[in-house]
């Protein structure tokens, strides 16, 4: 038997990218997924495959930028299941613009929003649960959240607060069992990029990424599991991140350039 087997794990961000790979590996242990997106139908599709690899399903369509639908996410799974072990946090968006070419500052509210606050309102509503099964938290954070990047200022902005919430509450938790597991990809291949926000709060529809160089989801999500089952501290999937957080503190100039230089390059 696996780590997560009968485990209710619940994954927001679910229908594509990172959630759906992690979705699509842990199915073969044997979990109950609790599955929340927006997108009823995408949901439904990962759902049967799941089912297929041995997991049991809920479906639980949502808007996270809802408090409200926060806390109905977190209720439902409850009452369906009865208990609730992991939260993993996954649903974001992101931004590509210089700041000063921002024109629609609406963009820095609605990056923050979901990669920000609806972490905040599903965490407090599935505390006490977690508490009850010293269950666990993971939060999908980003590189980005450990340094600038260029172009992404509000991205960062958000990840970096990601990452202080957790780093609090991880002391705050240190005697009820629940752990922190704070998960910080680099790029990855995702449909965030193509939805991500230019300027005007437009979509880009298009990615800005060289997606032949940089990691799958489906590699994301390998590295994931076994740091979630392990109660690991952060995980960090490149060793361009790994470096970069120790190098900030000791030559922050050159962080600065790689970073400038990965945008660039759009990789």
């Amino acid at each position: 038997m696996g780590e997560f087997s009968g485990n209710v794990i619940v994954v927001t961000g679910a229908s594509e990218g990172i959630g759906r790979a992690l979705c699509e590996a842990l199915a073969p242990e044997r979990p109950r997924l609790v599955l929340a997106a927006r997108n009823a139908e995408r949901l439904e599709s990962l759902a049967g495959a799941c089912r297929a690899a041995g997991a049991e399903t809920l479906v639980v369509p949502c808007d996270l930028e809802s408090e409200a639908e926060c806390r109905a996410l977190i209720d439902r799974a409850v009452e369906h299941f009865g208990r609730l072990d992991t939260l993993v946090a996954n649903a974001g968006r992101t931004m590509w613009a210089r700041a000063d070419e921002i024109r629609e500052t609406a963009v820095f509210r609605s990056v923050m929003e979901l990669n920000y606050f609806s972490v905040v309102w599903l965490t407090l509503a599935a505390l006490p649960h977690l508490k009850a099964t010293r269950g666990r938290l993971v939060p999908v954070a980003s590189v980005a959240g450990l340094t600038g990047v260029p172009e992404r200022s509000g991205y960062c902005a958000s990840k970096h607060a990601v990452i202080g919430f957790f780093d609090a509450l991880r002391i705050e938790l240190a005697d009820s069992g629940v752990t922190v597991t704070t998960v910080c990809p680099d790029f990855v291949v995702t449909e965030i990029h193509r939805r991500a926000l230019d300027g005007e709060g437009r979509p880009l529809s298009a990615s800005p990424m060289q997606e032949a160089r940089i990691m799958t989801a489906a590699e994301c999500a390998a590295l994931m599991v076994p740091a979630i089952a392990a109660r690991r501290r952060m995980l960090i999937t490149s060793t361009r991140g790994k470096l970069g957080r120790l190098m900030k503190l000791i030559a922050p100039r050159l962080i600065d350039r790689i970073a400038a230089r990965a945008i660039a390059e759009r990789k």
